[in-house]
């Protein structure tokens, strides 16, 4: 099994490379560790966490450390993956409460317009109705102009996820490229079909 190998640059049985990396804590956020549960708090908020059973996290000066548990044989299926999952979590909770998460989305399409009312994004995508959409709360969103959306927040998943919602309304056609796409996105056209 993947995990009983020995790592080749530690030695030790199954560990990640990302996992093992300590994640630093900026003066700015404070963090608690209570069981499973780790809770940080920075400038921008707070988040909380509460990890798998078969990971320990543990506070060294000014950085987090996560490390595998004590287990049985017979439980130590994917720890490599699952240490590597929990140390990008906390780092992105870490990341959120310093800095935040910001993502941007572009509507190319004759007519298309997104307008933001209240906390509502309404959006005109070519259908016979408008679409609104509400925002999930901890979410916020700008409108510079009326073809670009900014979603910014604190919890990187519920930002992507929120942006996947809008883009999936719909998302870049292969002909033209008319859609909702992300603005670092690069869509792939398709050759106009010939008779």
């Amino acid at each position: 099994m993947a995990t009983e190998q020995q790592s080749k640059k530690t030695g030790k049985p199954g560990l990640s490379r990302v996992g093992q990396k300590p994640i630093l804590l900026p003066k700015s956020v404070e963090c608690t560790i209570s069981g499973r549960q780790i809770s940080v708090k920075g400038a921008k908020g707070s988040l909380s966490f509460e990890h798998h059973y078969s990971m320990r996290l543990s506070q060294v000066g000014e950085t987090l450390v996560v490390n595998p548990a004590d287990l049985p044989a017979y439980d130590k299926t994917n720890l490599a993956a699952m240490q590597g999952l929990t140390r990008a979590l906390v780092q992105n909770m870490v990341t959120g409460v310093a800095q935040g998460f910001q993502k941007a989305l572009k509507l190319i399409g004759t007519g298309y317009r997104a307008k933001i009312s209240g906390d509502k994004l309404n959006l005109e995508l070519g259908f016979s109705h408008p679409v609104a959409l509400v925002v999930p709360a901890g979410l916020s969103l700008a409108c510079p102009s009326q073809t670009d959306i900014i979603v910014s927040g604190i919890d990187k998943q519920a930002v992507h996820e929120f942006c996947a919602v809008i883009r999936r309304i719909r998302p870049p056609e292969p002909y033209k490229g008319k859609g909702i796409r992300y603005v670092d996105e690069v869509v792939i056209k398709k050759e106009v079909k010939k008779k």
